[in-house]
């Protein structure tokens, strides 16, 4: 796991240009950096040390020294591709996975991902004809940005080291801060910096005499299969997932895996018998704390289990560390939480598996149980539900069945935009002073609901979320805060054989009336006490509602809503309005008033500072 970065052409100084961009990322790779330079490229590379830890430095060249790769990210079936490449006729000088790419490269080129097996963001320069090419990995697991400054393509791991590119100009991006408010991340592949963008997860690009092309190899097209039966499907998901459990096992170092009281991380953890497992929480609450549940669960498959309680000072104290490190504002409190338990790992291992991606291949959300429970009612006449609706929203006070009646009159694009929706565009325009650049979330999403007709609803809200949701969130936080702390987290979920095997699901083995994953469930319940196999999703629960009912963090919250930098942006009456409601327990604003609160102190570290 490392760090990568670089920029084409000449310009003056570039070797302390491209050491300054190495330096901003050190995190992701403190045992080593290397570099390759010529007038044509400069590529940067910070290395964590995980196989052939002697021989494993970068750049690495094919035999001839006319192409350079620099890599993020591990190939986990690197062995048998040096098998047929050796076959073809190639000469290796390392035991890396890092060298099975280059040549790969010179024997497939583009097809060479369509054969790997990993998560992955690299940069090939050919020497001979002067072309770069970037590709990123299937799911976006490891992530790539970009920008295209003076005829430069300029390139990393993070956005923090594009900055350091002398030609780039900072500029804040304002459309990026309208689909934040909405969807609580920045919606790649724009960032929050004006021309400096995301390569997207499934693509490739190359970039040559001044010019670029993208292109997406990878689409996570469903292809639900209505007679697979409950029985076969958990069948094929054992064999599948231990499989890649073994797989993403391989390391020449210790690798340790995090546990909650959730089903998908206790199901990882079933593989780790006698090895590391981690866990954080908060307070005594079993609600956000699940170290308790997560000690017994240890004690029974003999995990050396070590756990960390996080105060509230100490969740408050990192957040302007956190969101440096993330580049973006990310409005998910559980990436402070991934941030803590990343940094209680790595002091013990270097690697570490996780459960991310199993709620979104499998169908875990508590959301995707939304059209089961709207079936029925979504049998009456639109007009009708329509109407109802109207009059309950005129309502002004809040009862039960309210929300049902409100979400049940709406179609499934108009009312599911990913597992967070903050802001709608009519709400955004009452906080924004620039009201104009408000937009409709929907309409955003438009073109992954007209690509998805064909599917049922619970596939239509899976393919939105990872392709998303996953990307923006899940998959960003992931990496940022393991890389923060040194450690490479990896996601056997997120395998292109299990995903070959989660996207043949049919919806009634995804979720039913009582819970949601059902087949995974069943999977796992063969290796699980029957409580955990069956416990209702959790997610990473960070109790934000309840510190903001706490004067201390209320006025810690109420001096940035009245700083100059909220003026710059939002109307701050409404922002007030939001906090004091919910302080006084009217209202449970938490949501929102941490989005507009974490946008805040990001723009304070990146743009006021």
């Amino acid at each position: 796991m490392c760090g990568i970065c670089g920029f084409t052409g000449e310009i003056l100084d570039r070797e302390k240009i491209l050491k300054n961009m190495s330096d901003v990322i050190i995190h992701r790779g403190p045992n080593s950096d290397g570099f390759f330079s010529n007038k044509d490229i400069s590529m940067g590379f910070r290395r964590l040390s995980i196989i052939d830890l002697q021989n494993g430095n970068q750049p690495i060249y094919n035999e001839d020294k006319t192409l350079v790769l620099t890599f993020n990210g591990e190939i986990y079936n690197y062995k048998k591709l040096k098998e047929e490449l050796v076959a073809a006729g190639h000469e290796f000088y390392t035991n890396t996975d890092s060298e099975v790419l280059i040549h790969g490269f010179e024997q497939w080129h583009e097809n060479l991902l369509d054969k790997l097996r990993g998560m992955f963001a690299f940069a090939i320069f050919n020497i001979k004809d002067n072309s770069l090419f970037l590709a990123r990995d299937f799911f976006g697991i490891k992530p790539l940005h970009y920008t295209i400054v003076d005829n430069h393509l300029v390139y990393a791991s993070e956005i923090k080291s594009i900055l350091q590119f002398p030609k780039v100009e900072k500029k804040f991006n304002k459309n990026a801060l309208d689909k934040y408010l909405s969807f609580q991340y920045s919606v790649p592949p724009e960032t929050f910096f004006e021309n400096i963008y995301c390569l997207l997860p499934g693509h490739y690009m190359w970039f040559k005499n001044g010019k670029f092309k993208i292109t997406r190899y990878f689409d996570p097209i469903l292809t639900p299969d209505e007679n697979l039966t409950i029985e076969e499907a958990a069948n094929q998901i054992e064999s599948v997932f231990e499989d890649s459990v073994r797989t993403h096992k391989i390391s020449d170092v210790e690798v340790g895996c995090f546990l909650s009281s959730g089903v998908d991380s206790s199901y990882v953890s079933t593989y780790f018998s006698g090895q590391k497992a981690f866990t954080v929480g908060f307070g005594s609450n079993e609600k956000y704390n699940e170290i308790g549940f997560a000690k017994k669960f240890s004690q029974k498959l003999n995990l050396n289990h070590y756990s960390k309680e996080i105060l509230s000072e100490d969740f408050w104290n990192s957040i302007s560390h956190v969101q440096y490190i993330m580049d973006q504002p990310l409005a998910d409190p559980s990436c402070i939480a991934l941030y803590f338990v990343s940094k209680l790992a790595s002091e013990y291992v270097k690697v570490v598996l996780s459960g991310e991606g199993a709620d979104e291949l499998f169908g875990g959300y508590n959301i995707y149980h939304e059209p089961v429970s709207l079936y029925k009612y979504q049998k009456i006449p639109k007009f009708f539900r329509r109407a109802l609706a109207s009059i309950a929203e005129a309502i002004p006070i809040n009862f039960k069945g309210k929300n049902f009646i409100i979400r049940g009159s709406k179609d499934l694009s108009e009312r599911f935009i990913g597992n967070a929706f903050m802001f709608s565009e009519k709400e955004k325009k009452k906080i924004l002073k620039e009201s104009s650049i408000a937009t409709s979330p929907q309409d955003f999403c438009k073109k992954f609901y007209e690509k998805t007709q064909d599917y049922d609803d619970i596939s239509r809200m899976q393919y939105l979320d990872i392709n998303l949701w996953m990307v923006g969130d899940i998959l960003l936080k992931a990496d940022r805060m393991s890389m923060a702390n040194a450690l490479e987290l990896r996601v056997p979920f997120l395998d292109k054989k299990v995903f070959d095997v989660a996207r043949t699901l049919p919806g009634k083995l995804k979720v039913n009336n009582k819970n949601t994953k059902i087949a995974l469930r069943q999977a796992a319940a063969k290796h699980l006490p029957k409580f955990t196999a069956e416990k209702k999703k959790l997610g990473f629960p960070v109790p934000i509602r309840i510190w903001l009912r706490e004067e201390k963090y209320y006025n810690v919250v109420k001096n940035i809503f009245n700083s100059n930098i909220a003026s710059k942006f939002f109307n701050t009456e409404v922002l007030n309005r939001y906090l004091d409601l919910h302080f006084s327990g009217k209202e449970d604003n938490s949501r929102k008033i941490w989005t507009i609160y974490i946008f805040l102190v990001w723009y304070n570290i990146y743009f006021n500072s």
